[in-house]
């Protein structure tokens, strides 16, 4: 029996797909390139903070490293969510296809960056990565939980409303 593959599992495929290579282009940097986009987002971040009437310098380039980090791959948990539900295969499968990319990716992200001038892997953060996917994935699970509640109560209601006609 031959699948069929459809489109939405052939998009969200490839946005997943496209968003690991933007994780690893990230990883590809050298330490110069990295710092000066991490240093231009906490600029930013200093600057907004500033303005609302909140000390800025209270920001560091190591927290906004790490909030990327999580941020990020929180991202990739709710694409890995979305691609994954696309196929017509067993609950059992597709959460272990999700945990094993979400470890795998920031495993392989890490190791890229010891081949990095001046960058270095960190098992810590192949943790908060795994923790960022984690997240993504709860959080998909439940928005999906509310909308599935939402669509039941509308048909619930609209079904009472037919037959009380």
């Amino acid at each position: 029996m031959k699948m069929k593959i459809t489109k939405r599992q052939c998009f969200w495929s490839a946005a997943a797909v496209l968003y690991v290579l933007f994780i690893f282009s990230n990883s590809m940097k050298n330490a110069d390139l990295s710092s000066a986009d991490s240093g231009a987002v906490l600029r930013l971040v200093q600057q907004v903070l500033t303005a609302g009437g909140v000390d800025g310098t209270i920001i560091t380039e190591h927290v906004i490293r790490k909030t990327a980090h999580f941020t990020e791959y929180a991202a990739l948990g709710i694409l890995l969510c979305l691609c994954f539900q696309t196929y017509v295969l067993p609950l059992h499968s597709r959460v272990l296809s999700q945990v094993l990319a979400g470890f795998l990716v920031p495993f392989a992200d890490e190791t890229i960056q010891l081949f990095v001038a001046g960058r270095s892997g960190q098992i810590s953060d192949v943790w908060l990565d795994c923790a960022g996917v984690a997240f993504g994935t709860i959080l998909f699970a439940a928005a999906a939980w509310i909308v599935s509640r939402t669509g039941a109560k509308k048909r619930d209601k609209k079904l009472q409303n037919s037959t009380s006609v």
